[in-house]
């Protein structure tokens, strides 16, 4: 991830001048796909493959989104739907629909001014957006660029004061939760990262406290780095440790099973997030979809439960909802939107994924998020026990 001299960003930023140039004359994109099609262009290859890439064979990454493909939605008709309802609550806090930007990392390798644009975009969709620990933009830089509601993602470091900072710089800045990533022990062998040798600027946030320059003449030195500062020795027991140093609402994002889940409401989370760190991590994991409903029968409605990972349509975001989840994050597509027309092409992916859900509520006879059951959608599991 990480130091790059000063001229190397001015290069990056003149080419996406040119690229962005380029961009805006071919025709408007009408799907996430087609900004991923975009975003492509406008980066250079290692910073495209980075957005883009999972761990080794990227079983999972395909996954995540071919088993979307695998539900079926099972529509109702002669319903009055003249009106639809997205709006709901996520954590207390309002949002005009059950979407909200996940916390993904360094966002000014996707467009020179970064997080910024992104939290602008959030704000002009009234949606929920959640900014990285790992953002090039720092934590005040996206708090005073807009109003937005908004929730910060957290590593633990070997050195906890860092965490603990970062947390308190947060809190001081108006974020309203805190989103902990527990997938992260140590960092997953990305093979694209490593074959493109892949460097990323210094990250504002940490100046003065970490420098993330290391020796990257083996690859990529995002794990040389993440096993320099990742605590691999944190735990269950050291939530109590994180609760005792904020009053913010603490959402657990790593969860793929329903004995984690049952762990993490038993210590006192406010919220769980299922999710497979964009299939970056694990390999051959389950796409997140697939074990949504485990997650949430344990869960059993004691906390919200969110869903990250392979929403590209609005029939994907109706099927997480039908499963259970309470909402859902996207990450790769706001990056892709950002990278190609930034601040619009964030507002636009997000409008894209909330006009689909309209439309598919619309058909399948959903006015409100209410009347989104699991009656609604087949699953494989369905099909098998049909067949039994």
């Amino acid at each position: 991830m990480y130091i790059v001299e000063l001229t190397a960003i001015d290069t990056f930023i003149n080419q996406y001048q040119l690229r962005e140039t380029k961009v805006k004359m071919g025709d408007e994109p009408v799907n996430v796909k087609e900004y991923q099609e975009l975003a492509k262009q406008a980066l250079p290859k290692m910073y495209y493959d980075y957005f883009a890439g999972g761990s080794e064979d990227q079983h999972t990454l395909r996954e995540n989104i071919d088993a979307f493909q695998r539900i079926i939605i099972r529509p109702r008709i002669l319903v009055d739907v003249s009106k639809i309802d997205m709006s709901t609550t996520i954590l207390g806090y309002k949002t005009s629909s059950p979407i909200m930007i996940a916390p993904t990392a360094m966002h000014k390798l996707a467009h020179p001014e970064g997080e910024i644009l992104t939290a602008k975009a959030a704000a002009a969709c009234n949606v929920i957006m959640g900014l990285s620990f790992m953002s090039t933009c720092t934590i005040e830089e996206v708090a005073s660029s807009c109003n937005a509601v908004r929730f910060f993602q957290i590593y633990v470091y070997k050195r906890r004061e860092i965490s603990t900072l970062m947390l308190k710089r947060a809190e001081a800045n108006g974020f309203k939760a805190i989103l902990l990533t527990v997938d992260t022990p140590k960092l997953g062998r990305r093979e694209a990262d490593i074959k493109n040798k892949m460097i990323a600027p210094q990250l504002k946030n940490f100046e003065g406290f970490v420098s993330t320059e290391v020796d990257d003449s083996e690859g990529s030195n995002l794990e040389a780095f993440a096993s320099r500062i990742f605590d691999p020795s944190f735990s269950w027991k050291d939530i109590a440790w994180l609760k005792s140093i904020t009053k913010l609402p603490i959402m657990i994002k790593g969860v793929l099973t329903r004995e984690d889940a049952i762990k993490a409401v038993e210590i006192g989370v406010e919220g769980i997030i299922v999710s497979n760190h964009g299939a970056r991590q694990l390999d051959y994991v389950p796409a997140t979809i697939s074990v949504l409903e485990e997650v949430v029968a344990a869960v059993q409605g004691r906390v919200p439960v969110l869903f990250d990972g392979g929403i590209r349509r609005g029939t994907d975001v109706f099927k997480a909802l039908a499963l259970g989840a309470h909402a859902v994050m996207i990450g790769r597509p706001v990056v892709y939107g950002l990278a190609a027309k930034g601040e619009y092409g964030v507002r636009r992916v997000i409008e894209m994924l909330k006009d689909e859900l309209e439309l598919t509520m619309a058909l399948a006879g959903c006015p409100t998020l209410n009347d989104i059951t699991r009656n609604h959608v087949t699953t494989q599991i369905d099909n098998h026990h049909c067949r039994l």
